[in-house]
């Protein structure tokens, strides 16, 4: 807030005041989620780069150095930053930070460790700065649930999760909302106490599950379930990340990739049985035309990049990837049939997290939520 005199305060919400301002409302993310992909469509926001379509700024780290103190590269060793302005009733200039150490865990901490900063569109100052670590999760999850809402069969039952780790809590939760009549949960983990911990959650937060099946191998998974979800974390190697074939799937399933996923192309280009939908896929064509990603000739280590591999390769056209931001203005169509496979990409965009980050902002105000913070009083540097 700015008054008259140049006085600035912003308001500062812990990640208690986050959960009290109802940042785990996820029906109302889902709303928001909704919205901003009306926007992305419109063409009403601007992310970073020139194109304005940049995930982000990664910070990276040498594998080898003589400077004393330099910290090397690790897997899964990060710091970004993920600028964003997003138009419409929102208005709002955001900037989600965050660093990532794999051994994060061994301190009793997330892998990422996130915060988020909302400034005024005109003026650049402070309006809110807060915990965003259940912010992005919940984002995460809300804009990967949005795609059953438009993309699934009609009454989808058997749910197939690849990676049952915190996105995936998230996931579920918005999967449930979108398609309720999910009534049977496949899950496919790396640990039994991971797994163990994911249904102990999924029992308590949604008794309308009625079977849960752990899966051997991610093909178990993937056999016979109508939406599938890949919510793992990258993997050190290439190979190593989980992948999909075109024998697994049913036809009319729904596959959705919040992470890493090798895809063959020639199944991506199966017209019309298989259908493509992005959430931003100019996000995808600048990553391969400016900074390439790990990709061999066939798979693509995120699946929106694989849908660059495709256009590139000449197996599809860019007119063949309907934008699920044209599918919810009623501009394209998702699904064109119920034996259709739709397969949905979602890489994450600074976008969603201002806008959820927006909708909590106003709820903390509404209900008295935060501290209140003084920049100044008066601008040092203008007297």
């Amino acid at each position: 807030m700015i008054s008259e005199n140049g006085r600035i305060d912003f308001l500062y919400l812990n990640e208690q005041d986050m959960i009290d301002a109802g940042v785990k409302d996820m029906e109302g993310c889902m709303e928001a989620m909704e919205e901003m992909f009306r926007l992305l469509h419109k063409g009403d926001y601007r992310m970073g780069g020139e194109d304005a379509n940049e995930h982000g700024i990664r910070v990276s780290f040498p594998k080898e150095s003589d400077i004393e103190g330099m910290p090397l590269s690790e897997p899964d060793y990060r710091f970004m930053a993920m600028p964003a302005y997003l138009g419409g009733k929102f208005h709002m200039f955001g900037i989600k930070s965050y660093g990532s150490h794999h051994r994060n865990k061994d301190q009793g901490l997330p892998r990422s460790i996130l915060m988020m900063s909302l400034l005024d569109t005109v003026t650049g100052a402070p309006i809110a700065y807060m915990s965003a670590n259940i912010l992005s999760a919940m984002r995460t999850g809300a804009a990967s649930g949005v795609g059953p809402k438009y993309l699934s069969k009609k009454n989808p039952k058997v749910l197939g999760i690849v990676g049952p780790g915190v996105m995936s809590t998230y996931a579920l939760a918005s999967f449930m909302i979108a398609q309720p009549t999910i009534e049977v949960l496949k899950i496919k983990g790396r640990s039994q106490a991971g797994i163990d911990r994911f249904i102990e959650k999924a029992k308590a937060a949604h008794p309308t599950i009625k079977e849960f099946i752990v899966c051997d191998s991610i093909e178990d998974c993937v056999r016979d379930s109508d939406i599938v979800y890949y919510g793992t974390t990258n993997a050190a190697k290439f190979e190593d990340n989980p992948c999909v074939k075109a024998e697994w799937v049913k036809k009319g399933a729904l596959i959705i990739s919040a992470s890493s996923l090798l895809v063959d192309t020639d199944f991506m280009a199966d017209k019309p049985n298989v259908r493509l939908v992005a959430d931003n896929y100019k996000m995808y064509e600048g990553w391969g035309s400016g900074n390439p990603l790990p990709t061999q000739k066939t798979v693509s280590t995120l699946l929106g990049m694989g849908f660059y591999d495709a256009v590139m390769e000449g197996k599809i056209t860019r007119s063949d990837i309907a934008d699920l931001g044209a599918v919810i203005c009623g501009e394209q169509v998702g699904r064109e049939n119920e034996d259709q496979i739709l397969v949905y990409a979602v890489g994450g965009m600074p976008i969603e997290d201002v806008a959820w980050a927006y909708e909590v902002y106003h709820n903390a105000l509404k209900k008295n939520i935060g501290t209140k913070l003084n920049l100044w009083e008066t601008p040092d540097l203008m007297k």
